[in-house]
């Protein structure tokens, strides 16, 4: 194996151990975010998600324009255009179903929906980008497949709102793996099309005086500003991770939150937790240590394999 080949393949490992940081990084923020969004209770989801729309999109138009990188979202084309609409799409319907099931109450069944994502996640990167999984990946899903059965068992009725959040997720994350941007400015293009059905709304709650962002006082109007950055750093983190990880590595990564979110369900709303569940959380975890055993066991295998084909060979005299 040449140099050219061996530093191209370091690069790509590389690329993917940053990926994977970026990956939990984004899976952790949004594990918090039960603690956040609990506070906006006073105001009704669909104007939640409005003012988390227009306050991301302004956040993010700042953002590139110290960038010096406005004059991306004119180079965009039309295909392009359209798989952002997708993306904006997916992404608008998971934050709107996920802001009613934490002002609501439903931590955990919103924690189940992201146990569910991660397994639509790898599917779509098994049947689509034809990404192969080992023997050990393949047991890790398979377990965590059970567990998500156990939960949703022990729901005891259609949990609409994870398929709902699992799936406009998952969408989400496919369509991110193929936008040909970098992730700012297509989180900025996604905020653009979302924008004027979101101003349009505020407009009318602001003519109606159904808003909550003048009438409940200043320190609420505050946290609905905040939703902007608390909204666009995940997802910029998120972004980065879905073009440089395998999908079926991103699809794993992916239980970090709804573990954080179903621990906040429990420990500090109180909602339901029965035995039932804990031994569906217990499978959960142990897939992960399954998956993540894989991982690190591959990836020195891979490391030692490149050093040995990258040593010279010594002449025979």
């Amino acid at each position: 194996m040449n140099s050219g080949s061996v530093n191209k393949d370091e690069r790509a490992r590389s690329g993917s151990s940053s990926g994977i940081l970026y990956g939990v990084a984004a899976f952790l923020l949004w594990g918090t975010f039960p603690a956040f969004f609990g506070l906006l209770d006073f105001a009704d989801p669909v104007e939640i998600l409005a003012h988390r729309v227009v306050w991301t999109l302004l956040l993010m138009l700042i953002v590139l324009a110290f960038a010096g990188r406005l004059g991306s979202l004119r180079g965009i084309s039309a295909r392009t255009w359209l798989l952002v609409t997708a993306a904006s799409a997916a992404i608008a319907v998971n934050w709107g179903t996920y802001i009613y099931a934490v002002v609501s109450g439903r931590v955990v069944e919103a924690a189940l929906g992201y146990f569910i994502n991660p397994l639509v996640t790898v599917l779509l990167g098994v049947v689509i980008f034809r990404e192969r999984l080992r023997r050990a990946q393949i047991a890790a899903l398979v377990l965590a497949a059970t567990a998500v059965v156990v939960i949703t068992v022990d729901f005891g009725k259609p949990p609409i709102v994870a398929l709902v959040l699992a799936g406009s997720f998952a969408t989400y994350g496919l369509v991110k793996k193929v936008v040909p941007l970098d992730p700012r400015t297509s989180l900025t293009a996604e905020g653009v099309v979302a924008a004027p059905f979101a101003v349009g709304y505020l407009v009318f709650l602001g003519l109606t005086g159904a808003g909550a962002f003048i009438s409940s006082g200043a320190g609420h109007s505050l946290l609905l500003l905040a939703a902007g950055p608390v909204t666009a750093l995940p997802l910029l983190l998120f972004g980065v991770a879905a073009q440089r990880v395998p999908l079926a590595t991103m699809g794993m990564l992916q239980y970090l939150t709804p573990a954080l979110q179903m621990a906040w369900g429990v420990a500090v709303m109180h909602e339901d937790m029965p035995a039932s569940r804990w031994i569906g959380f217990v499978l959960i975890w142990a897939a992960l240590v399954i998956f993540t055993t894989d991982t690190f066991v591959a990836s020195r295998r891979s490391r030692r394999s490149m050093r040995s084909s990258a040593e010279p060979e010594v002449p025979v005299t």
